[in-house]
This record gives structure tokens, sequence and C-alpha cells, in this order.
């Protein structure tokens, strides 16, 4: 998988950590936000995938792209 840093549509938040809290804290996590979010309406003129490359990428605007992977195997 790549790495959080190198696609914008990832953020960062740093949860609450409780005094009091008998687990080990988690100090940062990590989320995907989708593509649509920060580009909510479609420019006229996007590029296009070939129809392979978007059965591939699952859309067929490389702009819309998410380079999630989930955590299923």
């Amino acid at each position: 998988m790549h790495s959080p840093a190198q696609h914008s549509q990832w953020r960062v938040y740093y949860p609450f950590v409780g005094p009091c809290d008998p687990c080990p804290p988690i100090l940062k996590k990590w989320y995907v936000i989708p593509p649509n979010v920060t580009m909510p309406v479609q420019p006229p003129g996007l590029p296009q995938f070939t129809p392979q490359e978007a059965l591939r990428a699952g859309t067929l605007w490389p702009a819309y792209y998410s380079p999630y992977n989930g955590r299923r195997g």
C-alpha cells in the first residue's frame, strides 16, 4: 500500500488519549476522503481513462480515482 503522505486524499487526526484508558494509545489515525469531496462539481473536458483502464480503476476519470485499497485481503 502507498504511504498516506503520497496522496492528497489522505487525512490524519489525533484521537483523545484518556489518562485512565487501559489500552495503549493510538496517537495518530489516517483515513481517506473520496475525491468527489474535494472536487464536487465535475468540470467539462476532464481527461478519461480507456475503457480497460476505467474498469481497473473503478472510474472513468483519473481525477476521481482513489488509491484506497481497504483492509480486506
